[in-house]
């Protein structure tokens, strides 16, 4: 009975100590993880080791950044990034500086900048079905680089089996003004109704949300000033479906009896055109047009009989290669 007494007591005693003796080495592992820690933060941050971001970079061993062998220091953490449309034009310059940075622009342009490409497009050629059966060509041709080129227009329109009533041929320089805009000059020959050459000269591009505008203006040699503006817009419907409303209006500066032009806007044309592109070089459309002359150029259309505009139904074709 002594015997069992003794080894129940010994069994209680011992359970007793267990979470005590666990509980001392669950703060004796942590006291040691605390000091361990403690240790690690108080030892100074390494040093970078990357490589020289560009010639003239590099790191010194407080972890700043130095350029070139000026005296100039740019803490990494503490430059923030330039804000949104502020600062110089090339972001980068803002935390290299420019000079630094110049050597890598220069290089970019000379293995990047300096390919030479070009395009043949048929943007509208077309049969015109209204009060005459008609037709109409608009094409143009470029070849150049990503900031000067040689461009090349052409556009008329006539009825089947009639003279041509209006044609012309444009030969101009572009040169890219701005990452979405071409300034463009040259000659222009006119080679209906009547032959005449005119000086040239006007913007292309990309207006806001992807309108694309033709803008000219055109000085004869007879001193006849006129201006002609087209603006478009590819409206995709589904990859291959694609909605292209257009509208275009014509100006003169003065009356031009031989091309039965009064002064003001003579003609305005709008409409719409629905093409599917069996392949993205070529594309079929159909669609529907309105024109109309305005002003003194519908008086004189008038005055010789003639309809001053109306409705056509289109069906051409889009193309380039």
């Amino acid at each position: 009975m002594n015997r069992a007494m003794k080894l129940a007591a010994t069994l209680v005693a011992g359970a007793a100590l267990l979470p005590a003796s666990a509980l001392a080495q669950d703060h004796s592992q942590h006291g040691k993880q605390e000091e361990q820690e403690k240790e690690k933060a108080e030892q100074p941050a390494p040093a970078p080791t990357q490589a020289p971001i560009l010639p003239g970079l590099q790191f010194g061993p407080d972890g700043q950044l130095t350029v070139g062998e000026a005296d100039t220091v740019i803490p990494l953490d503490e430059t923030p990034p330039p804000a949104a449309l502020e600062g110089p034009r090339h972001a980068a310059d803002e935390i290299y500086g420019e000079a630094a940075m110049a050597p890598a622009r220069a290089q970019l342009a000379e293995e990047n900048g300096s390919m030479t490409t070009g395009m043949v497009m048929v943007e509208r050629l077309e049969y015109r079905g209204g009060a005459h059966d008609a037709y109409l060509w608009d094409a143009q041709a470029w070849y150049g680089g990503d900031i000067d080129k040689i461009w090349l227009k052409s556009e008329g329109e006539g009825e089947f089996g009639e003279p041509l009533e209006d044609a012309d041929v444009q030969a101009l320089w572009s040169r890219a003004i701005g990452p979405w805009f071409d300034f463009q000059a040259g000659v222009r020959y006119t080679i209906a109704p009547v032959e005449r050459a005119h000086l040239a000269v006007g913007v292309q591009g990309l207006m806001p949300y992807m309108f694309h505008v033709d803008a000219a203006a055109f000085l004869s040699t007879e001193g006849d000033l006129t201006a002609l503006v087209e603006a478009e817009l590819d409206q995709k419907i589904t990859q291959r479906l694609i909605l292209q409303p257009r509208v275009e209006m014509e100006f003169s500066a003065q009356d031009i009896p031989e091309f039965d032009l009064g002064s003001g806007i003579t003609k305005i044309e709008a409409g719409a055109r629905l093409r599917y592109e069996i392949a993205r070089e070529f594309a079929p459309y159909v669609g529907v047009g309105w024109e109309r002359k305005i002003g003194r150029t519908a008086d004189i259309a008038r005055a010789e009989g003639e309809g001053t505009g109306g409705f056509v139904a289109v069906l051409g074709v889009r193309a380039w290669f």
